[in-house]
């Protein structure tokens, strides 16, 4: 479903199981630069109701996530850390503000298709941990995570098809996983979500 290119190696759990409260940290600031994404979607889109009713049941999602794994690491007795800077959300941001041919319509489509990069990575990535950590509860836990997270993949891709007029959105989105494949095998070396 996702058409991911390139599988994060299940080694990469083991790396995230020497530090978990670092991968706990990332993945909160994660969820919470989600809800703040869908929220900056709104504002310039206003004027799309079924978009904008969705982004806000979509950030409100993001946000319980974000309390979420707060609650866990306060139950481990661990400390949400500053947040952190994504280098992979950040050389996907690049990407879309140079693929925008300064169109509002391109605008839209490239800022749909950078969230739906961002959650199908985070579901593909939430599945290797689900499939591959020792702990239990993060096992579970990262199951639901992953479907929601593929629901929201989903939703970009929905709302860019729907509102791309005159852009070939399949096209476009296969040029955005072949940009993904090509920067994404220096990643998942470290305990961060897109790390």
């Amino acid at each position: 479903m996702l058409r991911l290119q390139l599988p994060t190696d299940p080694r990469w759990v083991n790396i995230v199981e020497k530090n978990i409260e670092e991968i706990l940290t990332d993945h909160a600031w994660c969820e919470q630069k989600a809800a703040s994404n869908a929220i900056t979607i709104i504002t310039i889109n206003s004027e799309y109701p079924d978009l904008v009713t969705d982004m806000l049941a979509l950030a409100k999602e993001e946000i319980e996530h974000f309390q979420m794994v707060n609650n866990i690491i306060q139950q481990r007795g661990l400390t949400l850390g500053r947040e952190r800077k994504d280098e992979y959300v950040g050389e996907l941001a690049q990407y879309m503000k140079r693929s925008n041919t300064g169109s509002r319509v391109s605008g839209f489509v490239e800022r749909m298709l950078f969230s739906a990069m961002i959650e199908a990575r985070s579901c593909e990535r939430f599945k290797v941990l689900s499939e591959n950590i020792n702990d239990k509860e993060l096992s579970a836990f990262y199951r639901d995570l992953m479907e929601s997270e593929a629901g929201h993949y989903t939703t970009f891709i929905t709302y860019a098809r729907k509102y791309g007029k005159g852009i070939d959105v399949e096209k476009r989105w296969r040029e955005w996983l072949d940009f993904e494949a090509s920067i994404i095998s220096k990643y998942g070396k470290s305990e961060s979500v897109h790390g």
